[in-house]
């Protein structure tokens, strides 16, 4: 064997164990995802092995299953929005704190301690009828009986932002600590105030992690079921629910394949629509 042939093996013998990887953990399950989808569940609880289309006729014209996902849409898009707004001057006074930064970002790293079904469930004692808010509120006077805050639509987005938010805040973070900070003082000479010098230097260097963090949270919202379960009510379910719904409680693992894969694409297409004008480059650079 040659040396350039040993060479050119080189990259092939290196990639092997996380292609292999990947493979097995991520490609297999999904190619049998894809042959789950075509099967047919029939009235006796069997699956009937073949190539049927009737689970994604179903998937696809059933308005009650484009309703969820529209749904699910809108609420990533406020959870990710929310996070945007909340997330980006927490990053930028971490990023331009001197003495405390360390300090300032384990604090950012504590929630990751704990469960996430627990930070999820912790609302309930907090915003529940006889929970913490309330008691508050009678205690003040403000209320005479306790207010239902609880499972809604505001107590989901609620808990994706509270699940979410340390994502959008770290991505934003690590852009925002790549900046020369001498960039906003040269603006300043200029003329520019530190406003100014802001808007059009720092933010626009900062926009990669916001785009990161934006895509990175809604991707992982829109895919959530513990939330809306735990926090949403009758009328809150999310498109994660009902595949959790079909697989889990009816057993309709052909459904439920393909109701998986539907949002697969979804969730895809939004991926590819941000490559296709941001680039992944720049989603990169967000998360580096």
């Amino acid at each position: 064997m040659t040396v350039e042939t040993r060479e050119a093996r080189q990259p092939i013998i290196l990639l092997t164990p996380a292609l292999s990887t990947i493979g097995l953990l991520l490609i297999v399950p999904l190619g049998f995802v894809v042959v789950y989808s075509f099967w047919l569940r029939t009235a006796t609880g069997a699956d009937q092995v073949g190539f049927f289309l009737d689970n994604w006729v179903e998937s696809l014209t059933d308005p009650f299953y484009r309703d969820i996902l529209l749904n699910t849409i809108k609420i990533a898009l406020i959870t990710t929005v929310v996070c945007a707004l909340a997330g980006y001057p927490t990053a930028y006074f971490i990023a331009r704190s001197n003495g405390n930064r360390l300090v300032l970002l384990l604090l950012l790293m504590l929630p990751f301690w704990i469960s996430y079904i627990i930070r999820t469930m912790s609302w309930i004692n907090i915003l529940g009828v006889s929970g913490a808010f309330n008691w508050a509120l009678m205690s003040v006077g403000l209320t005479s009986e306790p207010i239902q805050m609880l499972y809604n639509e505001a107590t989901v987005i609620l808990g994706l932002v509270h699940f979410l938010l340390p994502f959008m805040i770290l991505n934003v973070y690590v852009s925002l600590e790549g900046i020369d900070r001498t960039l906003e003082d040269a603006a300043c000479s200029l003329g520019a105030n530190r406003w100014r010098a802001f808007l059009e230097v720092t933010l626009p260097l900062s926009l990669p992690g916001l785009a990161a963090g934006g895509l990175l949270c809604f991707v992982l919202g829109a895919g959530t079921y513990i939330t809306p379960l735990v926090l949403g009510g009758p009328t809150d379910a999310m498109f994660a629910n009902l595949v959790f719904e079909a697989i889990i409680t009816q057993l309709n693992w052909p459904l439920g394949s393909a109701l998986s894969l539907m949002l697969l694409v979804v969730l895809g297409a939004v991926v590819m629509v941000y490559n296709r004008y941001l680039g992944m480059t720049q989603l990169m650079k967000g998360l580096q």
